[in-house]
């Protein structure tokens, strides 16, 4: 933990050299997801609401899923960088240092720019909460802790499943932004307007479901049963394919030879 807190201020001082530069570029992560939420707050004043739920409670759902990918983002994006570590060679060379491969390609990048998509989704979650009719008490609080501690956590193996496809080809891995970007767009509003086929993919093929559906309906008080409550501890589980699958395709990588 020492090491990794070592490698974010080395980070962090290399992207604070040009102070203006990582301002402006914090700035613009805000307006890119303030653009999003715009279009989405005219929708939601012209139709007042989505499939049962208010305005204030997309809001809430979209300020959970931004918060939790942007903080995934954060310490996950040297996964997302992955596919250049193989091609320029520097994976190679990762494999002959006495760390963890998991732990050098996830200190190897970090984007610490994305504190701006993470301060706008604070602002967008305190203006929800008070209107989101929310009946507050210990267990709806951890519910909410919950869905944005493991839904970052979630997103962060998605980003780690995206590197270990990066084994097998370093082509044609947009597809996988279905699941990394596309959760993000996606999870804007409440799962359930997607369709029931898409609720069930959402809830057992790639959980996210888990931390945003199930816990928000227990958070506005529509399920009482605790298991709605717990269902982002469920999601962690995806951490066991995630990390087969990175050690699979470690078994099978060859060097690119650089």
């Amino acid at each position: 933990m020492r090491l990794y807190t070592k490698y974010m201020a080395m980070h962090l001082k290399a992207q604070m050299q040009y102070k203006l530069s990582f301002a402006l570029t914090v700035l613009g992560q805000i307006l890119v997801s303030f653009t999003t939420l715009l279009g989405m707050w005219f929708m939601l004043d012209r139709f007042h609401g989505v499939e049962g739920f208010t305005p204030a409670q997309v809001l809430l759902c979209f300020s959970v899923i931004l918060m939790a990918y942007s903080l995934a983002e954060i310490f996950g994006r040297g996964f997302d960088l992955f596919p250049r570590m193989i091609s320029n060679g520097e994976f190679d060379r990762a494999l002959v240092r006495p760390r963890g491969l998991l732990f050098q390609v996830m200190s190897s990048q970090m984007e610490l720019t994305r504190v701006g998509r993470v301060i706008q989704a604070a602002a967008v979650l305190i203006y929800a909460l008070p209107r989101a009719g929310v009946i507050w008490a210990p267990d709806k609080v951890l519910t909410l802790l919950l869905m944005i501690a493991c839904g970052a956590f979630l997103f962060f193996c998605l980003f780690v499943v995206y590197a270990a496809f990066s084994f097998f080809t370093l082509e044609g891995l947009e597809f996988m932004n279905i699941f990394t970007d596309g959760g993000r767009e996606f999870g804007r509003y409440p799962f359930s307007v997607y369709g029931r086929d898409a609720l069930r993919v959402l809830t057992y093929a790639v959980p996210l479901a888990l931390v945003q559906y199930y816990p928000l309906r227990y958070l506005l008080g529509r399920e009482t049963v605790m298991l709605y409550m717990l269902s982002p501890l469920l999601a962690l589980l995806f951490a066991v394919p995630a990390y087969l699958l990175w050690r699979f395709g470690l078994r099978r990588y060859e060097s690119t030879g650089s």
